[in-house]
Order: C-alpha cells, then structure tokens, then sequence
C-alpha cells in the first residue's frame, strides 16, 4: 500500500470527552495553537466518537486528534499530539 493512502484509514477513534480534553490540553502546551485553531476552524459537530490517525511526518510517533472542520474547505482539521506538532486536514 501507498503511503498516501495508508495515511487515509483511521488508527483508532477517541470518545469525545478524549478528544476535547486532548485538544484542551495541546492547546494549552502548544503557543499560538488555540489562536490558530480559532482562526482556520469551526467547531465540530456532536458526536460520541471520532477518528484518530497516524501522523504521516517522518520520525514522528504522534496521533492526529480531530480540532475541528477547516474554513471553507471540506475537510477535517486535526493536530498532532507528537514532536513534530503539526496539523493537517483529513
């Protein structure tokens, strides 16, 4: 399989208690992440679980945790919860 579509299948799903708490949390660690979530994002909507992948960066174990939908794209927003700290649109 192709990277590019392996990155694609989820990993895993979180609750969304897990998942707000993970967002709050990198938010808080992480300067200028909540002001650039506010500024590219709208809220998700309700849901009971949602997905988590892989990070796609080279070296970087971390997860991607849904952040939110992207402005005017169609398309998920999600961070990385490892070193290379980045988001992405899924």
């Amino acid at each position: 399989m192709t990277s590019n579509v392996g990155q694609n299948y989820p990993y895993s799903s979180e609750t969304e208690a897990v998942r707000a708490a993970t967002i709050a949390r990198l938010t808080t660690e992480r300067d200028g992440l909540a002001a650039k979530l506010a500024a590219e994002t709208t809220p998700v909507d309700p849901s009971d679980r949602w997905w988590v992948y892989k990070c796609p960066t080279p070296g970087c174990a971390g997860l991607l945790h849904v952040a939110g939908f992207a402005h005017d794209l169609h398309a998920v927003y999600v961070v990385c919860d490892g070193t290379c700290a980045k988001t992405f649109l899924r």
